[in-house]
């Protein structure tokens, strides 16, 4: 049951399966009870969730969370929630809304008690959504009170599940094959599932991409990988799958980089020639 306050807020977000989370009397984030999945929610996703989820926050976060099971009970990870909850310092005036969005991907959303809608990183998280640059001041923690359904869910996907960093490398364009094409530093970090177009790149650029799970590939010297094109969030929200078949055959780790130049035909983008700078 969703609480009356946030209704008007999340509804255009209920299509899908979901939950919410708050506290009650003495519970607190960290509580066991706050790991588990309710049972209806898992039933209504079936073969979603088997060892791991994902979820994404509005300012384009995102975490990987390992699963167990006790009986009948799907849990994730004590370490892996403990630390969801402290990077988004949550409290007993927060609310959490979870929404289902493919496989194992769940949008998140935080609200406070009184209904206002937390839209950016806490002082201490930096998102990763915009390119680091030594002079950005890191976001606040700010609050919305107009956050209409389906604007909510537009600018959610706008901001969605963008799991890279972005290097501050000099003179990247000096790797591209083409010095026209639009391209991206990507920096990995734990999220690696598949590769994410910063929204910045596609408005720069004016980038156009293929329907859902039309076919696209990776391009690496004297290699060739498949992937495919994802489209979320009514196209908002567009990624390539087959990236972490790429880092697993290259034996990429956390804190490699590389330029990624993207490819088009016509105007779709086909595919990512990836230029590794500083693969350990």
């Amino acid at each position: 049951m969703l609480p009356r306050n946030f209704t008007d807020k999340i509804q255009g977000n209920v299509s899908k399966p979901c939950f919410w989370k708050s506290l009650s009397p003495g519970q607190n984030w960290k509580s066991k009870s706050m790991r588990s999945f309710p049972e209806e929610f898992v039933k209504s996703t079936p073969g979603a969730f088997e060892h791991r989820v994902v979820f994404s926050v509005r300012w384009g976060n995102s975490w990987q969370l390992w699963l167990e099971r006790e009986e009948k009970d799907l849990f994730m990870i004590e370490e892996d929630w403990d630390e969801f909850v402290d990077d988004n310092h949550l409290g007993p005036n927060d609310n959490v809304f979870f929404r289902h969005d493919d496989k194992m991907f769940l949008e998140v959303q935080i609200f406070k008690n009184d209904g206002n809608e937390i839209i950016d990183a806490p002082p201490e998280v930096e998102p990763e959504t915009e390119p680091f640059h030594p002079t950005t001041p890191k976001n606040s923690h700010k609050e919305t009170t107009t956050a209409s359904a389906s604007a909510s869910a537009s600018e959610f996907s706008d901001n969605w599940r963008e799991t890279h960093g972005c290097a501050d490398i000099k003179n990247p364009e000096l790797y591209l094959l083409n010095p026209k094409n639009p391209y991206f530093v990507k920096t990995l970090t734990k999220g690696n599932d598949v590769l994410y177009v910063p929204k910045t790149v596609i408005k720069k650029y004016g980038l156009k991409f293929g329907p859902h799970l039309s076919p696209m590939h990776y391009l690496l010297p004297g290699d060739k990988i498949n992937g495919s094109t994802k489209i979320y969030g009514g196209g908002s929200a567009p990624c390539f799958n087959g990236w972490v078949d790429l880092c697993r055959k290259y034996n990429l780790k956390t804190g490699d980089s590389m330029v990624c130049e993207l490819e088009r035909s016509g105007e779709l983008v086909t595919a990512v020639r990836v230029h590794f700078i500083n693969k350990t």
